[in-house]
């Protein structure tokens, strides 16, 4: 499946484009109620399955989705992030969920920032946004590390139709701030 995206590497983590055989791990990361908890809740398999060939179909029709997420020591699927950009979204933003045994090891902060050189770099966006609920102060605290700030209120497209706390950076300084 690298035919359709860059493989990126950190110190700890590859980030490839979805393959098969993540659909399990990613089925269980969209079913579970704390990860899921700011992203419309649990999702049951089939809507896993559909979410899943729509992120692998970004790669196809867009040039860009989120990355599958693989940690480099045991070779786990642990999360997705990256770029997305479904249509009425209130920018181009990079966003990251991550299975709940990877959480408080940096992991969300390290892949995001790879994803963001990529979308600034690679795709040339100018901005890049997280789009986080109020409440969701996890992914605010990452937004934050990577430096990003509240830039305004957007609102999601229909069938979510909410308004959305957005987060972000422009590319100039997103580029200052890694120097």
């Amino acid at each position: 499946m690298s035919v359709l995206g860059p493989t990126l590497e950190t110190a700890r983590l590859t980030l490839r484009p979805t393959a098969p055989a993540d659909f399990e791990p990613w089925a269980e990361l969209a079913g579970d109620e704390l990860v899921m908890k700011f992203l419309g809740g649990p999702l049951p398999r089939s809507v896993a399955w559909r979410n899943f060939l729509a992120a692998a179909g970004a790669w196809a029709m867009q040039g860009f989705g989120q990355f599958s997420v693989i940690e480099r020591s045991s070779g786990r699927w642990v999360g997705r992030v990256g770029p997305l950009l479904p249509e009425g979204w209130p920018g181009t933003e990079v966003g990251w969920a991550l299975a709940r045994e990877a959480w408080g090891r940096g992991y969300a902060t390290e892949a995001a920032s790879a994803a963001m050189d990529f979308a600034v770099d690679a795709l040339g966006w100018s901005e890049v946004i997280h789009c986080i609920d109020d409440g969701n102060l996890t992914s605010q605290s990452v937004a934050r590390r990577l430096g990003s700030s509240v830039l305004r209120i957007g609102r999601l497209p229909a069938p979510i139709d909410e308004d959305i706390t957005v987060w972000g950076q422009s590319a100039a300084q997103w580029k200052a701030r890694r120097g």
